[in-house]
This record gives C-alpha cells, sequence and structure tokens, in this order.
C-alpha cells in the first residue's frame, strides 16, 4: 500500500481529487467502512498494521517510477467499485498500491485488493489486465528532491476483475490503517472526469483499453434482463 518516506506516493494519494460524491440512492449509495473479522487474509499481506511503503521504498526504477498496480472491480451491470479516501471529501480513486520487491504485479494485485477494499483472490474473477506499463509523473511540488532514490512518478499495471461475493464482503477494516472510508457503485467512465487532474491520461489509457470486456460483461447482464 502507499506511504513511506522514500518516495511521494502517499502525499500523492492523500491529496483531494475533483471527484464530487453523489447522492445517496437505491443503486449508488455510499457504503460505510465495515468491520471484518474474517482471516483470509493473502498469505504475503505481512504484519497487522505494518508501516506501509517501507518493503517498496527500493522497488524506484532507473527513471524514477514506483511499480504500482490499478484495480477496477465491476458488479454483474458493468458498474465500477469508487473509493473514497480517508481524510478526503472529494478524494475519490480507483484502489492502487505499489508492488513490493520480488513480488509479481499479480501478487501484488491481491494484496492490494485485500488491504484496501478487503477481498480475497476467491471473491473476485480476473477478467483483462493492461498491456505493459502506464505512467504518470507527479506535480513538481509532491516530488520530493532529497529523497533518494528519487521517486518522480508512478508505472502502473491495470487490473480488471468481477466481484463474485456479495457486496458485504467489501471492507475498510482488514488489520491495516484504512485507505478509504466510503464507496459506491459508478459507471465505468464516470472516474475519467472525477480523479485527481495528473492521473487523468492513465485512467484514460486503462479505461479504454479495458472497455471490450467490460461492454461484454455490461451487455450480458442486460441480456439476462430481458
Amino acid at each position: 500500500m502507499r506511504g513511506g518516506k522514500p518516495c511521494a506516493s502517499d502525499i500523492e494519494d492523500s491529496i483531494l481529487g475533483d471527484g464530487k460524491p453523489a447522492s445517496a440512492g437505491r443503486k449508488n449509495r455510499r457504503r460505510s467502512a465495515r468491520h471484518s473479522n474474517r482471516n483470509d487474509a493473502p498469505a504475503n499481506s505481512g504484519r497487522k498494521n505494518r508501516g506501509r511503503g517501507a518493503e517498496n521504498s527500493s522497488n524506484i526504477d532507473a527513471e524514477g517510477f514506483r511499480p504500482n498496480v490499478g484495480i477496477i472491480v465491476l458488479n454483474d451491470r458493468g458498474q465500477a467499485l469508487w473509493a473514497r479516501r480517508v481524510g478526503g471529501k472529494d478524494a475519490w480513486q480507483f484502489p492502487q498500491g505499489g508492488i513490493n520487491p520480488g513480488e509479481s504485479a499479480e501478487q501484488a494485485l491481491y494484496r492490494e485488493l485485500y488491504e484496501e477494499i478487503g477481498l480475497t483472490r476467491d471473491q473476485v474473477s480476473l477478467i483483462a489486465c493492461t498491456r505493459g506499463w502506464l505512467r504518470y509523473r507527479l506535480p513538481q511540488r509532491l516530488v520530493r528532491r532529497r529523497s533518494e532514490p528519487l521517486c518522480i512518478g508512478q508505472k502502473q499495471k491495470w487490473y480488471l476483475l468481477q466481484l463474485q461475493a456479495p457486496e458485504s464482503a467489501i471492507s475498510f477494516n482488514n488489520g491495516y490503517k484504512p485507505e478509504f472510508d466510503h464507496w459506491r457503485w459508478v459507471s465505468y467512465w464516470h472516474p475519467l472526469t472525477k480523479v485527481v487532474t495528473f492521473k487523468r491520461e492513465v485512467y484514460r489509457r486503462a479505461l479504454t483499453e479495458l472497455a471490450p470486456q467490460q461492454i461484454q460483461l455490461e451487455k450480458r447482464w442486460e441480456r439476462e434482463q430481458e
């Protein structure tokens, strides 16, 4: 997960985006954080309430980009899980987190999935992932010039998942300091204009590349309603 002194990713992730919370409703209502008593955390999740970010602080590449995974969880209708960061009134985003040294992107995906929103591997199905890395640079004000190694941004692989468990499985209290305090379902393209500005191009590229699979899921749901 994000945090740790060597990289500005914790600052970058905590600044406010420009998304506006939707009004509460039956289909797109906000979800409050739920307590989880499950003991099925991924084996490589680490110690309870560990100092996040320390283990991937040396995982910055020669160009200054920290490897990271982005996570888009869809429901049966093809809507995306959109989460609000703790302490940020308008700071909404997809779950994401750093890849630790010696960890594959897919291993990081399932670790972050549990740490951030409480879902385990058997509660989702992996639909698709982006090819190669999608990069974004941090604004200059967020780059810690005195840090070694210098982190200037993130390079991400994005994963598209479908929720296979009840919505009640989604939880922010999983033995780690919560990243989010609310979530809701939104239309697939909604995040593109709501996320913090410097992430928008990566969001656009990820959503565009994964859109064919999302469209298939949405059409399947529509056929089932006929």
